[in-house]
């Protein structure tokens, strides 16, 4: 009975979410079809403020799953990328993204999305500060040396794919031709391949939480008995609970939902947020990618930052009565009914279908094998079409070659 009672919570979250998570990765696709790979890396050379403003807004037009995107910073560093662009390149592809916001939206209220991408850039700022006066040069060397020595991480081969559109011509040109149906398809097929496991973990987490732990449970470890300690105590412990919690990307959005009616305050909860790229499987592969001392200089920037912007956050809503109770979030067993949700997932899983047979007749079945290659021995180069609306006339054009992280 408990395990069919998590899984109708979880089955409850899942269809609650489905179009707004296809909806995300839809207009995410569109805008990472029209901005190449090697627009990047050619603008992230310094931690100068008009950079790292770059580096956020590229990192959010470059929507990556957690893993993807840590493989993609490691590459633009290696490629030429400071250190502190690449770590905000990686922060704002997981953290300052469509899907993300719109999820948070629906699961926990719009107060939460609002928080989100208020305190993201706040982060940014800290961690670009961390760096600037505690980070020494020869460490970021010894960083570099060890990234160049080319350990596979995971998700290497998905963050060396390109797919952005390829020819000339203004943005609407190259969207509406048959090459770019085609590079929407393949982005954001691929994309979902990429964070499925973690969506599907994450709601199965939550679901159990949901159903298995009570609220009291909660309530002790959140201090709610205690107002000013729970608020205190929330940004501190929010992030402890995401590294134990091995959920990352979108998939940490339910489990959020799940704390918050348990207790937890408000700014915990977006540090709980923002500390999916400190889950123990990423701090394994920043290990492997810089250093042991540079992986347990990012656990510190990264734990002490987004406690802090928690604190700020908490403080700046509470002070304009943006805090929503207790209780609200959306994670309560419900039933199928024809109402807006039903109407909208059915829109949004015909949407999918059209893109995922696009996705398998223009190639896309070799693009899943490659996901998991390593940093220096695939390279994918994108499909070039020479009639778009002729899949006949189509070909994959792939090489192998050192890859492409630009």
């Amino acid at each position: 009975m408990f395990l069919v009672d998590a899984l109708k919570m979880a089955g409850s979250m899942t269809w609650q979410i489905t179009w707004s998570l296809i909806l995300g990765f839809a207009l995410s696709a569109v805008v990472q079809a029209v901005v190449r790979r090697e627009t990047i890396s050619r603008m992230l050379g310094d931690d100068r403020p008009a950079t790292l403003l770059k580096a956020t807004g590229l990192g959010v037009a470059s929507s990556s799953c957690s893993y993807a995107a840590v493989a993609l910073a490691r590459s633009l560093f290696r490629k030429g990328a400071s250190f502190t662009s690449a770590m905000v390149f990686e922060l704002a592809s997981t953290n300052l993204v469509i899907e993300l916001g719109i999820i948070m939206a629906l699961l926990l209220g719009w107060q939460f999305t609002a928080a989100e991408f208020f305190g993201g850039p706040i982060i940014i700022i800290l961690i670009a500060m961390f760096f600037r006066f505690f980070v020494r040069k020869k460490l970021i060397d010894a960083a570099r040396d060890q990234a160049d020595k080319g350990l596979a991480g995971s998700m290497e081969g998905h963050a060396a794919m390109d797919m952005s559109i390829q020819g000339e011509g203004s943005f609407a040109k190259r969207l509406l031709s048959g090459n770019g149906l085609t590079s929407i398809s393949h982005i954001y097929v691929m994309e979902w391949a990429a964070v499925l496991r973690d969506i599907v973990i994450g709601l199965l987490i939550a679901g159990a939480v949901a159903a298995w732990v009570p609220d009291s449970f909660w309530q002790t470890v959140f201090l709610t008995d205690h107002p000013t300690w729970s608020r205190i105590w929330g940004p501190i412990i929010g992030p402890i609970i995401a590294v134990l919690s091995f959920v990352c990307s979108i998939g940490n959005v339910p489990l959020a939902a799940v704390l918050y009616n348990g207790g937890i305050s408000f700014g915990g909860v977006i540090s709980f947020i923002f500390a999916d790229l400190i889950i123990i499987p990423i701090l394994l592969i920043y290990r492997k990618y810089y250093g042991t001392k540079m992986m347990l200089v990012l656990l510190g920037a990264f734990y002490l930052t987004m406690v802090a912007g928690g604190y700020i956050v908490e403080g700046l809503f509470s002070g304009l009565g943006l805090v929503p109770d207790h209780g609200q979030a959306k994670v309560v067993q419900q039933g199928i009914s024809w109402n807006y949700t039903t109407w909208l997932n059915i829109v949004a899983l015909l949407v999918t279908a059209m893109l995922l047979l696009r996705f398998f007749r223009t190639g896309g079945r070799s693009m899943l094998a490659m996901m998991g290659g390593g940093p220096d021995d695939m390279a994918h180069d994108h499909a070039e079409h020479e009639d778009a609306e002729a899949p006949a006339a189509m070909h994959h054009h792939e090489e192998h070659q050192p890859p492409r992280a630009d």
